[in-house]
């Protein structure tokens, strides 16, 4: 169904563009889609979880020497550096679109990574580090939008929430190579966690190669104005679906009418968010808050708990990592699916409110001394296994929540809020009670985690929307939809 050339005097015109991109079967340009924009979350995963593998290393490091303390710090300065990336690119890409921005911030990314290889001393791995986490925010909301924007509606949640979840594929590398790069007999301990950064860092010149391959977001063109521009990709798209699986379905949904514009205005983000999607707001900002709170507090000081309490030595924690990774893994790879199915709201109320109700447990456990190091790992693979399909259907929640114009603001804003509030106070309030190493301080620590999760649970489960099968713009009509 082709774009009319012509246009009514008030500029508004009718497209079908969001029912062909929903009705396309699953073809190999989803799947260099996920690629491509997807590789980032497990290059992230490998980079995140070497901090945490190599945490103990880094520490004793001759030209840094930290102090526990320091080291929940340096986890805090790459989430502010998140939090701070997450709003400037994501306002950069509802303006310019996602496939400049998601450009941008890889780079941005690969830049910091190696430079953290390099530092001298606690204040410049602290501002890499920050760097870092402003290229990865980034990517948070221009990479979440423009795969929600370009996989069909049946398949959205199951794909965003595996995208996610596969930052924990990275972490099982990244724990993987921290078995080598701390093994004294391989390879000095010094050298060994600075070329992982470097490494690590490198490897992200393949994404810039494979987005290259990646069109501009067929949705985001249509609402700035570029229809044309819109219906030539989603053309190409269709072309080269009909040659492999043959003629596609019929459209399951009507056109819409669009009055273009080149972007809203931050007041208008913000009635859209306080006054229009208000309940939706508080749901999003509470469950990227809570579980940004447990995932930062307890991965990024684990290595820590492990050596200081258990008695671990540096060079084996990655085996303790490596199992609590895959955990995380898993979990959206199998339970992924029950979201379009089952449904959103049950699925993330019952995801977060299982992941909350075993943290009580072990937490208590932990402060009994019931746990070992092998017990305590074997927990945390149990509980993550829920609480990662949880964290990743707050994304899904906070793409699907909001317009299409301010899709990528809307998760740099509650990225940014969530992660500001649960995650950078997280790892320096976990670094200062481990450091007082009082096993009952702690408890309380994983005990506040624990009620945050369920909190959240509750919270889905009043304020939950379903989203499931549904158009993006009929979750949330565009605001240049006529029907606004």
């Amino acid at each position: 169904m082709a774009e009319s050339s012509g246009r009514p005097a008030d500029g508004s015109f009718e497209t079908s563009i969001p029912a062909r991109l929903d009705r396309l079967p699953w073809d190999r340009f989803h799947t260099l889609v996920c690629v491509a924009l997807g590789v980032t979350w497990i290059l992230d995963g490998l980079e995140v979880t070497l901090v945490g593998s190599l945490a103990p290393a880094i520490a004793a490091s001759p030209s840094l020497r930290l102090t526990e303390t320091e080291v929940g710090l340096m986890a805090s300065a790459y989430l502010l550096g998140a939090v701070l990336g997450a709003l400037g690119f994501g306002w950069a890409t509802d303006r310019l679109g996602r496939k400049k921005l998601f450009t941008a911030t890889v780079a941005v990314y690969l830049l910091a990574t190696i430079a953290t290889g390099f530092a001298w001393d606690f204040w410049s791995l602290a501002f890499f580090r920050f760097l870092t986490g402003a290229g990865i925010g980034g990517e948070y909301a221009a990479v979440n939008s423009a795969i929600q924007e370009l996989i069909p509606a049946r398949r959205r949640g199951q794909t965003d929430i595996v995208i996610n979840g596969t930052f924990w594929a990275g972490g099982a590398m990244g724990a993987a190579i921290g078995l080598i790069v701390l093994n004294p007999a391989v390879v000095d301990p010094e050298i060994g966690w600075r070329a992982a950064f470097i490494v690590g860092g490198a490897l992200s010149f393949v994404i810039l190669l494979l987005r290259r391959y990646i069109p501009e977001s067929p949705r985001w063109l249509m609402t700035h104005g570029r229809p044309e521009e819109a219906e030539r990709i989603v053309a190409t798209i269709e072309r080269g679906a009909e040659s492999r699986h043959g003629p596609l379905p019929p459209l399951q949904h009507g056109p819409i009418r669009l009055y273009p514009r080149d972007h809203i205005s931050i007041m208008e983000v913000v009635g859209i968010m306080f006054r229009r999607h208000r309940d939706r707001s508080v749901l999003a900002l509470t469950l990227m808050a809570c579980q940004a709170f447990c995932y930062n507090a307890i991965f990024f000081t684990y290595a820590l708990v492990l050596t200081r309490f258990y008695g671990v030595a540096n060079e084996h924690v990655g085996w303790y990592i490596l199992p609590f990774a895959i955990g995380n893994l898993m979990g959206p790879l199998l339970l992924g699916r029950l979201f379009d199915t089952v449904g959103r709201r049950p699925m993330i109320t019952l995801t977060y409110g299982l992941a909350g109700v075993l943290m009580a447990i072990t937490g208590f456990a932990f402060a009994q001394g019931w746990l070992s190091a092998t017990t305590q790992t074997a927990c945390w693979t149990v509980i993550f296994f829920f609480a990662s399909a949880a964290a990743s259907a707050a994304y899904l929640t906070v793409g699907e929540a909001f317009p299409l114009e301010m899709r990528a603001m809307g998760i740099a804003v509650f990225y940014a809020f969530g992660t500001g509030i649960g995650g950078v106070v997280g790892p320096a309030l976990f670094g200062w009670l481990i450091e007082g190493g009082q096993r009952v301080d702690i408890m309380w620590g994983y005990l506040f985690g624990a009620a945050l999760m369920i909190i959240a649970a509750v919270t889905e489960w009043r304020l939950g929307f379903a989203a499931e099968g549904r158009p993006l713009e009929e979750v949330s009509a565009p605001v240049s939809s006529a029907a606004r």
